[in-house]
């Protein structure tokens, strides 16, 4: 069964190709330069063209959409519909199945845990443009055209994870001895889903034949910590003590106005104001396991800063 990664390169997309890999399972990486990865095909293809996109997925058995576009709403609002639109057309051409890992946007301020019944009601663009590419693919399901699951994470954290926003503001921080940083509100607990929990949750989504056409949420630990809380164990983990400060939205905003990556994360600051709660009972249930404990995920993370004797 040909397994192909659109979007490869990123910390899912190189977790799941090492687990299918480790299976013995063909497994084609898909993007625009993918770079060299023991046992798996290698394909140059720009997704937002429609044809590479076609020829890309040709073959394939499952396809997992795994594009991590520039954080950009401009971007975002021109190629993701594009993407999506091509995606499913390959997959229907092949006869693929879709996975389509996707995030919370969607759902926009919520003050409860969140599940896979939580309504769609984005309160950000990114978000909107989020819940236009979800729906536009389980219409397709409903109406019976394809067959295919969307895989849903929190915010993530893991070893070598560039992008993620706890490694960027405490792991690299603290693991040098310097201060680390929080968004808005260190005061409220934060979901965090760890990658290789979020990439396993894929392979194991896409082996279980009841699981297609539905909306999962990916395999993430309970009882999350506190901002602070969390900033407490890495800083333990590494034997330094736990400073840190909370980057305002005041702060923040002027931030902006030098920074555009900053400038582009300023809509999404309603996720770390209050309790950002990512609930994953449903694949709990199904499969019998559920999230790395954090105390784990952190001493993994950490290990992943210590420099290689």
């Amino acid at each position: 069964m040909l397994t192909t990664i659109l979007g490869a390169g990123g910390p899912i997309g190189d977790e799941l190709a090492k687990i299918l890999v480790a299976k013995n399972a063909p497994v084609r990486l898909v993007g625009r330069s993918p770079k060299p990865f023991a046992g798996a095909e290698l394909i140059a293809a720009d997704i937002s063209d429609r044809e590479q996109t076609i020829a890309a997925v040709n073959g394939s058995n499952v396809v997992c959409l795994l594009v991590g576009l520039p954080y950009e709403l401009a971007v975002w609002q021109s190629v993701w519909p594009r993407i999506m639109v091509n995606t499913i057309e390959a997959c229907k051409r092949t006869r693929a199945k879709l996975i389509f890992f996707d995030n919370v946007y969607m759902y926009g301020e919520v003050h409860v845990p969140m599940t896979e019944q939580t309504p769609y009601a984005p309160c950000s663009k990114k978000g909107a443009v989020r819940a236009e590419i979800a729906t536009a693919l389980m219409d397709e399901i409903k109406a019976g055209n394809l067959t295919a699951m969307i895989a849903r994470s929190a915010d993530f954290y893991g070893p070598n994870t560039k992008n993620g926003v706890p490694n960027v503001l405490v792991f690299e921080t603290l693991a040098k001895g310097a201060t680390a940083s929080w968004l808005v509100n260190a005061m409220v607990p934060h979901s965090l889903t760890f990658i290789p929990d979020a990439a396993r949750g894929v392979a194991m989504l896409a082996e279980r034949e009841s699981a297609w056409n539905q909306v999962w949420h990916l395999p993430t630990a309970p009882g999350p910590p506190t901002g602070k809380e969390f900033i407490e164990m890495v800083a333990a983990t590494f034997g330094v003590p736990p400073k840190y400060r909370v980057l305002s939205k005041p702060m923040l905003r002027v931030a902006g106005w030098f920074d555009p990556r900053v400038r582009e994360s300023y809509e999404m600051l309603y996720q770390s104001a209050g309790p950002y709660l990512f609930d994953s009972t449903k694949f709990d249930t199904e499969f019998g396991i559920t999230g790395t404990p954090y105390s784990e995920g952190v001493r993994i993370v950490a290990e992943s800063y210590r420099p290689s004797v």
